[in-house]
């Protein structure tokens, strides 16, 4: 496929992710009525329905995995097949994340009692975040992405007592040592 065509097919990507979350009656952007940049208050309505928020960081990293994940499973695939690859595998996260299934998940195992989705601006920003830790981990040296992924886990951590790696952990087993720390008990 010409190099060309790669930025094209992932548009598709976003737009086909985006329109099937408005199929699944997401909201297209925050209830509140206003677009914010930015919003970093983790406990609040408007978490996950902004551009940017605490979790966008997860995202980013996201894309340095799937960057090394892809550049070994499929070293011979074209960096934009894989950027491609690493964007379907994140549109299909964000649509899942999306189902009842899921956010009653996060509900039931994590602090997040009050989580409800993301709106489809949250996730397509997300989905942006995770072509971002892409492009940086196709740039940037093997130890650079490594240290970029554990200082943005890191930081997650420090500001909002959670993270991808937390995330992860919660969703697939959860701990009620880790669920009483993230809540301050």
């Amino acid at each position: 496929m010409r190099h060309r065509l790669w930025p094209l097919l992932g548009l598709l990507l976003i737009l086909a992710a985006a329109v099937a979350e408005l199929a699944m009656g997401r909201e297209p952007w925050c209830r509140c009525g206003t677009v914010r940049l930015w919003i970093g208050t983790v406990n609040s309505p408007e978490n996950s329905q902004q551009l940017a928020d605490w979790y966008t960081p997860s995202h980013i990293v996201h894309g340095l995995v799937f960057y090394a994940a892809l550049a070994f499973a499929a070293p011979r695939l074209s960096l934009g097949a894989r950027a491609v690859v690493a964007l379907a595998v994140e549109a299909a996260w964000e649509i899942t994340e999306n189902t009842p299934w899921i956010i009653d998940r996060y509900r039931a195992a994590t602090i997040a009692l009050d989580y409800y989705g993301d709106s489809v601006l949250n996730s397509v920003s997300d989905m942006l975040a995770m072509l971002l830790g892409f492009w940086l981990a196709a740039r940037l040296p093997v130890w650079a992405s490594v240290l970029l992924a554990l200082g943005l886990e890191a930081l997650a951590l420090a500001v909002i007592r959670d993270n991808l790696t937390l995330n992860v952990l919660m969703l697939l087993w959860p701990l009620q040592a880790v669920r009483d720390w993230q809540a301050g008990a």
